[in-house]
């Protein structure tokens, strides 16, 4: 069974896995889904239009993805121990620099810093750690990792709000700084020294490696970037970028529209962390015996049905649907696509090659919110935008089932 399955891997490799999943959570602090708490409260002190904002939290991550090619990568060459004090430091710098961020223009460089250091690369940390050294239970461990991210989901952003209403947005975003130093660095370093972080450079030095450890051999992200089927399945892997970060960083004026309270919105994201962690944990498993090739084809599909969700209906209990839909494509996301770069290009230079991917999603984030900012601003409907997203989200399924295509084989 499944859970039994879940539960031997949790007693077998406990520090790691807690590693994964500490890191994945502390990147809260740089997702959209908990700065997205705080943008009402930032437009209103900086007098700021939904595009303006959009253009501000658009410029800090592109810088960010501008970056992460080159600072992902360094998780090749650095022992994880010091690659990951590096990110713990700068992601206690980034939470201190929003919430004493004196301007509208050094909001980007806030927003930069927040991104680079908790959505790219506290989340890169966590889960490239995890796949490179769980072996034969890549899926599943990656699966379980990924529950902090959905953790996060559920607890962050509602404390926020309550939080920023209580204390004011400053307050909030330098509490989160002081928990980050006075707690993670403690509990990571417990960790990575119980956690087993032997030979994984390659399938041939690993016992135990997983099926599809070889598929395609270790690519360089050189050849990468000259292997077609990339451009094919980037799409679809850039889509919950795109289209979830815009949703999120704008839900609480998607929920004014509606008629929604915003306390009713942030409160329903338990909603999509029960679909992200029922999708999440069904996947891992499904991984393992049949490679993410053949998993990942339809995951953009409840996306789409949520924004036609959005599309069609007003009342407040739709959000929960919405949510749910969602949280399945995120689930089989944080799980999949991963495992997928590590069956397709090898495990040798999985860091530099999964943060050229993340570079690009970040990117892909960062043109979401303005995006949708600035829609909104030109009297663009929201229903009109999750029907784009839709059909989007339609097309790119297209081009990678085009890109997959005789890409499975037997596990």
């Amino acid at each position: 069974m499944p859970v039994k399955s879940y539960l031997r891997l949790a007693a077998s490799q406990p520090c790691l896995l807690g590693f994964g999943f500490a890191m994945t959570f502390a990147s809260s602090v740089g997702q959209t889904f908990f700065i997205g708490a705080f943008g009402p409260s930032i437009q209103r002190d900086f007098a700021l239009s939904h595009a303006e904002w959009g253009g501000i939290y658009m410029a800090g991550t592109l810088l960010s993805a501008a970056l992460l090619p080159w600072s992902g990568a360094l998780i090749d060459r650095l022992p994880l121990g010091r690659y990951t004090a590096l990110v713990v430091a700068a992601m206690v710098v980034a939470a201190a620099s929003m919430a004493l961020a004196p301007s509208a223009a050094l909001l980007v460089l806030a927003v930069f810093l927040l991104r680079q250091t908790g959505q790219g690369l506290a989340s890169h940390t966590g889960t490239t750690a995890t796949a490179r050294h769980a072996g034969a239970h890549r899926g599943k461990a990656v699966a379980l990792v990924s529950l902090g991210f959905a953790a996060g989901e559920t607890i962050l952003p509602l404390l926020a709000v309550f939080a920023i209403a209580a204390v004011g947005w400053r307050a909030t975003y330098g509490g989160a700084a002081l928990a980050l130093v006075l707690i993670l660095p403690p509990v990571l370093w417990a960790l990575l020294r119980g956690a087993y972080l032997g030979p994984s450079q390659s399938a041939a030095a690993r016992p135990g490696a997983g099926a599809g450890d070889d598929m395609g051999g270790s690519w360089t992200r050189h050849e990468v970037l000259r292997d077609g089927r990339f451009y094919l399945i980037l799409p679809a892997v850039l889509a919950p970028s795109f289209v979830g970060t815009a949703l999120f960083f704008h839900h609480l004026t998607l929920a004014e529209i509606k008629g929604w309270s915003a306390a009713w919105l942030t409160g329903s994201y338990w909603v999509y962390a029960v679909g992200s962690v029922l999708a999440t944990l069904a996947a891992g498993p499904l991984i393992d015996r049949v490679t993410a090739v053949r998993v990942l084809p339809g995951f953009l599909l409840p996306l789409a049905a949520g924004l036609l969700v959005i599309w069609a209906f007003d009342d407040p209990i739709w959000a929960w649907p919405y949510l749910f839909l969602t949280g399945l494509t995120s689930g089989i996301a944080y799980t999949a696509i991963i495992a997928l770069w590590a069956e397709i290009y090898g495990l040798k230079h999985l860091g530099a090659i999964r943060s050229l991917a993340v570079a690009a999603s970040v990117f892909a984030s960062a043109l979401g919110p303005v995006a949708m900012g600035g829609l909104l601003d030109g009297g663009v409907s929201v229903e009109t935008i999750c029907l784009v997203f839709a059909l989007y989200c339609l097309l790119a399924s297209l081009f990678l089932v085009a890109g997959l295509k005789g890409m499975a084989r037997p596990p």
